[in-house]
């Protein structure tokens, strides 16, 4: 997976690409649609950077500013003042470049 295009055309498929990493799949089920799974990828993972950030965009997506303000402070970054679209865009793309 080394293409956004090639990330986001995969959410039709029934799993998440077998080599993305805990952050990645968490886009790749928020992507979908499924928020509650792509929680539970990143949930477990707490103090790990890449799942830190894609927690705080699950929260700022789910509407709990506060919680996701918190989320953001731990990873030491501020609250984007962009669309979730483009946070997720971001993120993805970041986290497949260093994939």
């Amino acid at each position: 997976m080394t293409t956004i295009d090639a990330f986001r055309s995969s959410v039709s498929a029934a799993a998440p690409p077998s080599d993305a990493g805990s952050a990645l799949q968490a886009l790749w089920w928020a992507h979908r649609g499924d928020w509650a799974r792509a929680h539970e990828c990143v949930q477990g993972h707490e103090g790990e950077p890449d799942c830190d950030r894609v927690h705080a965009h699950l929260h700022r997506q789910e509407g709990d500013m506060s919680n996701a303000g918190w989320w953001y402070r731990r990873g030491g970054r501020p609250v984007p003042d962009v669309s979730l679209e483009d946070e997720w865009n971001a993120l993805a793309a970041e986290l497949l470049a260093r994939s």
